[in-house]
């Protein structure tokens, strides 16, 4: 450890987490796995231990008898057909066949046992994966443009920038013990492919004029992030060049590890100090560690396409596409994914890509090959041609497997998506986000609409419900979602977003978008036809 650990001088300042960080780094906890705990089994893992197994990746499952949840680093959201590979391998001998796309680009697995993660820990490696730090107080999964290298609209490409930045950090002992997680997004999309606004560190493309060159590189964003207190990234006035984007990062985790707050858990990311500090402090705070930096140039973020890419597209490199696959609230099979590797070797570049939308895409397919591949059986049901609102559905994991969550989330989520297709016919495309509770990792807060699981008291007793916000967006007029006040039983969210959206459909103009819609008619007016859909559902 190349540092002083600061923030424990006073004990008494610290919550009890990180307490047990300084007994026992996260990081050692692989090791812990590996000679100790898979030989003993669950009922031998100290209970200090179980909150140190996300350093390796790993949480609990509810109910919390003996099965793990994994989460596997995609960095940027790219994979090779080999590696896609094996973890449909994990995932059948171990998962039970499931495979989740999370909303950071990840690939999550569950029914896993602590006899199993050594194993797993192997053949992650021998592909060039880590479930390491994908979870726990420390850099997390770097997410970027799934396009990066293959798309028309980006200034640069990232590839290589997400792969350094991802070796500097992973297993670094200087930065394992952060006072929370930090989500970093780095791409050159025009189109905010990697959520900018929501991470702790975002890098966008950005031009400046230098010495009477025009130097193409990023504009730097601090402080973002969701859960229970959302706050949007705000710019720094900086300019990056590439050769910049290792070192910024590595100076912002500085300032967040020794400045960061650590007295209590539910007010430790960099948010909070980003918002203390306000941005010209941070930025005077982060030269004193970098070195001067250019200030700002010239955005190139000219909208958000929300990172859904279904259908199929060219791609920069001519006579070649892309082609993008829904798969429906993140969930596939490890039959699937096997499927998906063959395809990408068979029809395209032999790599897969994951998207922050739970998609995932086909690469580096010859014009002439698309038609073959679109025959492919796996294809009907990751179609690249979805129904409307499956297409835009997200959700987290919901209470089957997260001990956070409140309710159920996946099945529900397709469920109202089917429904909401079958009933309304619609030529724009509304975002619906599923999360089960206030964490927030199907982004809630970003969407057209989002409904976030809560519980509401019946005659036959507890009940899942969902309250609603509506009208988030990110790039250029980013803005987080309003709650419109009532509690939705679950069973009536359908019929109850069928009404609001059928409200949109028979009163926006030509090309108005949802998120334009209801700024224009204001939240008041959905509220009114919010409290009108509760009453016809009661009714009957």
């Amino acid at each position: 450890m190349a540092y002083e650990a600061i923030w424990a001088d006073d004990p008494s300042k610290l919550n009890k987490m990180e307490l047990l960080k300084l007994e026992k780094d996260g990081l050692d906890i692989i090791r812990s796995i590996i000679e100790t705990h898979a030989a003993g089994g669950y009922a031998s893992i100290p209970e200090d231990d179980l909150s140190r197994f996300k350093w390796a990746g790993v949480y609990e499952q509810k109910p919390k008898d003996g099965h793990f949840m994994m989460r596997v680093r995609i960095n940027g959201g790219r994979m090779t057909s080999s590696q896609a590979k094996a973890l449909a391998s994990i995932a059948r001998d171990y998962g039970r066949e499931l495979v989740d796309v999370t909303t950071r680009q990840a690939i999550q697995f569950h029914w896993l046992r602590v006899e199993n993660l050594p194993d797993i820990f192997k053949r992650l490696e021998s592909v060039g994966l880590y479930s390491f730090e994908a979870c726990g107080d420390c850099p997390r999964t770097i997410v970027g443009n799934p396009l990066a290298g293959i798309d028309k609209d980006e200034l640069l490409d990232t590839t290589a920038l997400v792969e350094e930045v991802n070796d500097f950090f992973l297993l670094n002992r200087d930065f394992s013990n952060l006072p929370r997680k930090y989500k970093m997004s780095i791409s050159g999309s025009f189109y905010n492919t990697a959520h900018a606004e929501i991470n702790d560190l975002a890098f966008t493309p950005a031009v400046k004029d230098i010495d009477g060159r025009e130097v193409p590189g990023f504009h730097v964003w601090v402080g973002g992030g969701l859960s229970a207190k959302p706050y949007l990234a705000q710019q720094l006035d900086v300019f990056a060049r590439p050769e910049d984007v290792r070192p910024i990062a590595a100076a912002v985790a500085t300032l967040f590890r020794d400045h960061g707050y650590r007295e209590k858990r539910h007010h430790a990311r960099l948010k909070f100090l980003v918002a203390d500090w306000g941005p010209d402090k941070f930025r005077e705070e982060l030269l004193k560690l970098t070195g001067e930096l250019p200030t700002r140039g010239t955005d190139k973020i000219i909208g958000w396409n929300g990172a859904y890419f279904d259908g199929v597209h060219p791609q920069k490199q001519s006579g070649l596409s892309y082609v993008g696959l829904n798969v429906p609230v993140g969930r596939l099979s490890a039959s699937e994914l096997t499927e998906l590797a063959r395809l990408s070797e068979e029809y395209g570049d032999s790599e897969l890509r994951t998207t922050m939308s739970q998609n995932i895409l086909l690469t580096g397919v010859p014009h002439e090959k698309v038609e073959a591949l679109l025959a492919e059986s796996v294809l009907e049901r990751l179609t690249p041609f979805p129904k409307r609102f499956t297409s835009r559905t997200v959700s987290c994991t919901g209470n089957e497997f997260c001990n956070l969550a409140i309710v159920e989330t996946k099945e529900r989520a397709r469920r109202v998506a089917e429904y909401l297709d079958r009933e309304i016919e619609l030529d724009e495309e509304v975002r619906i986000h599923f999360v089960g509770c206030p964490n927030n990792c199907g982004q809630k807060y970003i969407a057209d609409i989002g409904l976030q699981g809560a519980l509401v008291k019946t005659e036959a007793g507890m009940t899942d419900a969902f309250d609603i916000s509506i009208g988030g967006i990110l790039g250029p007029g980013a803005r987080l979602v309003t709650p419109l006040k009532g509690r939705i039983k679950g069973d009536d969210v359908g019929p109850v977003l069928k009404h609001l959206i059928e409200f949109y459909r028979q009163n926006r103009e030509a090309g108005e978008s949802f998120h334009r819609f209801v700024h224009r008619a204001g939240v008041l007016a959905f509220q009114e036809q919010l409290d009108e859909a509760a009453r016809l559902v009661s009714a009957g």
